[in-house]
């Protein structure tokens, strides 16, 4: 009696019927789906026709063609099945031939079940594994993909393009959620490091006593709670590449230690009087103005021009909202797909509003929006309708409490900034076009903005309400959030 049945399939290819006939009894009694070939042209048609076929044991004397050339083929192939050699009379030589070759085991003629079935196990879960892998990666390049044809995208890409294959050391800028990680690993999966590690470091997320741990790693009892030796970041990414989110916030003792290892690739673990010798290619990234940061003594001109070798920017979503419905159908079919829903779209009413929101998380909010509504939408298309609130530019104008304000003059300019803030924010904080809307000359808005103390930013298109007359907020950069 077998037992349950298993979905793995397994090849035999072997010229001797009895050696078949007797892996047939022990696999179709595991419940692997069984099939047989006597030559190398019966297995061929077999592999060619079957699908998902993940395991062949196959001899090495064939009366048609040898097993390693057969090997070798397979070999060549994508999406190989795992397979095992088997030999009458083989000798180590052979046994090492056939593993160079890409053989998972080298089994010995006569074969024992149980050494049959442990070598069959572990190349099937291999396979597995291998499996696991490439689904885990088509996954990756999913979720990292660059999206977007806009002209700041397609010279982006051509910045890529040429810096990728070279080991300069990049610094990338751009806002909050502009995707400034993609680029990085963008760059480092068309470089010729793309093999080894890709490790990310958030320099703003690790505590200022811990980063240089984290950097350069710690030997045992270096410090309270340093309880066994630990590699840093950039050992394990030696040889390939560390991107450096957030590197403004690295306090000036870290920025040293990192100076370091861009001249001289040089890391000394915390607690350590030895030095390592990594290679290390170097991608960091910032939302902050480096040469502001400079010139408040926050951070080291040295390191900077070491960094900035190839200054790249990260444009935001507002810079390239042509590029809007390309990313919504994108993280459409993503998250469609993730959650194993029909594709879903958005009608046009719904993809005007989200072209009219000005997205300050960038990117990053427009996924997460989408990804709300993916999943919250019945049906297979979004409305306007279905979008958030704050998307739909449908809110109410915000009315002072009667109770508090106590004159007729004090509720009218509260209730007229708030609307005049609220149509600034339809209109993508656009003067004349807000002034077109509301009906009123542009001289006239700019004196009611400067009366309520709104300042428009420049090539921002952020509105900034000043906590005091005057001041402006201190959330504005007026650097694009460089």
């Amino acid at each position: 009696m077998s037992k349950k049945k298993r979905r793995e399939k397994i090849l035999v290819v072997d010229d001797e019927e009895n050696i078949r006939k007797s892996l047939k009894m022990i696999f179709e009694y595991e419940g692997y789906n069984f099939l047989q070939a006597a030559n190398a042209q019966e297995a061929y048609e077999i592999i060619d026709e079957t699908v998902g076929l993940d395991l062949i044991l196959l001899d090495i004397k064939l009366p048609d063609k040898d097993g390693l050339e057969i090997l070798k083929d397979l070999k060549s192939r994508p999406y190989a099945p795992e397979v095992i050699m088997i030999s009458g009379h083989g000798t180590i030589q052979t046994a090492v031939e056939a593993t160079k070759g890409g053989a998972f085991d080298f089994f010995e003629k006569p074969l024992h079940r149980e050494r049959v079935l442990l070598g069959v196990r572990n190349a099937l879960s291999q396979k597995k594994l291998l499996k696991k892998y490439r689904n885990l990666s088509k996954k990756a390049e999913k979720q990292y993909k660059l999206v977007g044809q806009h002209p700041l995208m397609k010279k982006l890409w051509e910045e890529i393009s040429k810096t990728a294959p070279t080991n300069a050391t990049v610094m990338i800028y751009g806002e909050s959620g502009t995707g400034k990680e993609l680029i990085a690993r963008a760059i480092h999966e068309k470089s010729r490091r793309q093999a080894e590690e890709f490790v990310q470091v958030n320099c703003a997320a690790i505590p200022e006593e811990l980063i240089e741990s984290e950097l350069f790693g710690h030997l045992k009892g270096a410090f309270t709670g340093a309880t066994e030796k630990k590699q840093g970041k950039f050992e394990l990414a030696d040889g390939g590449t560390i991107f450096l989110d957030e590197v403004a916030d690295m306090s000036l003792k870290t920025q040293a230690k990192v100076l370091r290892v861009l001249e001289e690739g040089e890391v000394q673990k915390v607690g350590s009087n030895k030095v390592d010798k990594v290679d290390v290619r170097v991608i960091a990234a910032t939302n902050k103005d480096l040469k502001k940061e400079i010139k408040n003594g926050n951070f080291r001109e040295d390191l900077y021009f070491r960094l900035n070798v190839v200054p790249l920017e990260s444009p935001c979503l507002r810079k390239k909202k042509e590029d809007i419905p390309l990313l919504i159908d994108y993280f459409c079919k993503l998250y469609s797909d993730e959650n194993n829903f029909r594709k879903k779209t958005f009608e046009d009413d719904a993809l005007e509003a989200m072209k009219k929101y000005p997205w300050k998380g960038n990117v990053r909010e427009l996924k997460n929006v989408v990804e709300r509504v993916i999943i919250m939408t019945e049906g297979s298309t979004i409305a306007k309708k279905d979008l958030p609130e704050q998307i739909k530019g449908e809110a109410k104008i915000y009315l002072p409490d009667t109770e508090k304000v106590k004159t007729l003059k004090d509720f009218r300019e509260i209730a007229e900034k708030e609307f005049l803030l609220t149509k600034l924010k339809e209109n993508e904080w656009n003067i004349s076009q807000t002034a077109r809307k509301i009906d009123t000359p542009r001289s006239n808005l700019y004196k009611k903005l400067d009366q309520y103390g709104i300042n428009i930013k420049t090539g921002v298109g952020e509105v900034v309400a000043p906590s005091k007359e005057g001041e402006e907020s201190p959330n504005s950069t007026g650097q694009d959030g460089r």
